[in-house]
């Protein structure tokens, strides 16, 4: 079964002649009533206080990159996962003591064989 074409005499007979689709007091309204100035928030969200950073898959170069990023987020604390295996269980400790990551770090500790704690210093926004 075919859909019959809509003419424009179908459509001013189901809206009639006075149509006006768009004008500043509608999209006044419709702001107003979906309270859309509620809900675009206008400050920034704040990064959550504690995540985690699977690193699993990840070249060294990428966990690097995944890591500075954390620790220059603002997230305070994060457990990273590096595997019980292979290079990022041993080059997290060295980054975390001895590069330019160690100033963003308070403290960290094996949680496990293949994972550590990790408590960030708190970064101020200016």
């Amino acid at each position: 079964m075919a859909m019959k074409q809509l003419t424009d005499s179908d459509i001013k007979q189901m809206i009639g002649d006075v149509f006006q689709p768009d004008d500043a007091q509608t999209r006044k309204n419709v702001r107003s009533e979906l309270r859309l100035s509620t809900r675009i928030p206008h400050t920034p969200i704040a990064p959550p206080q504690h995540t985690t950073l699977d690193l699993h898959q990840f070249t060294e170069e990428q966990a690097w990159a995944a890591i500075m990023n954390l620790a220059t987020s603002g997230v305070r604390t994060a457990n990273i996962i590096t595997g019980a295996s292979g290079i990022l269980r041993q080059k997290f400790p060295q980054w975390a003591t001895e590069s330019v990551l160690s100033p963003y770090i308070i403290s960290f500790r094996p949680i496990n064989n293949g994972s550590f704690s990790v408590k960030f210093k708190k970064i101020s926004k200016i």
